[in-house]
């Protein structure tokens, strides 16, 4: 595997070698041995997996306090953009996010460590999502921040018409509210 640092500190975009032939494909999509030596030890504790349709936006989500997760986050088939935005107060990028494109195509992974909000766009007719985590989810420290936040700026490739989101993401907090990381 390939692990790509980003600019944000923390944050990975992870390339697996994949072996193709006539029958198909093989990769290995976690190894707790070479993620270590590269990122640093993270239990994972869950897999998680959701299946969207084109222009669906899910986020910019995360789990405040002692609550707060890891991702590994991968699309198994179709494509998306995802993103992870900085929610640590002390950083350097705090407020700054990255965004990378995620398929079953091209395979890539994406490491969001603690402290950020994350959300992802459908750009395919339907995109299957997966993702490990290292903490359980607690409903009460649930929290979103608004996908179209002008001081984050996301530079999302569709129009708010085309994008589809739930009735509790429209309603998400701008980030200068939001419960942030200390």
């Amino acid at each position: 595997m390939n692990y790509i640092k980003t600019e944000i500190d923390g944050v990975f975009i992870i390339e697996p070698k994949v072996f193709n032939d006539s029958r198909g494909y093989f990769f290995e999509a976690f190894k707790s041995s070479d993620f270590e030596k590269n990122i640093g030890k993270v239990s994972f504790i869950q897999d998680n997996e959701s299946m969207s349709s084109r222009g669906v936006l899910r986020g910019l989500h995360y789990q405040k306090g002692e609550y707060s997760q890891a991702k590994l986050v991968r699309v198994i088939k179709g494509r998306v953009l995802d993103v992870a935005v900085d929610l640590r107060v002390k950083s350097k990028t705090f407020g700054k996010y990255v965004m990378v494109e995620l398929s079953g195509e091209n395979k890539r992974q994406f490491f969001i460590p603690r402290g950020f909000a994350h959300g992802f766009l459908v750009l395919s007719d339907e995109a299957i999502f997966t993702y490990k985590v290292d903490n359980i989810y607690s409903p009460e420290n649930e929290a979103s921040i608004r996908f179209d936040d002008p001081d984050i700026g996301i530079k999302w490739p569709m129009n708010s018409e085309e994008i589809l989101t739930s009735a509790k993401d429209m309603s998400a907090v701008a980030f200068k509210d939001a419960e942030c990381f200390y």
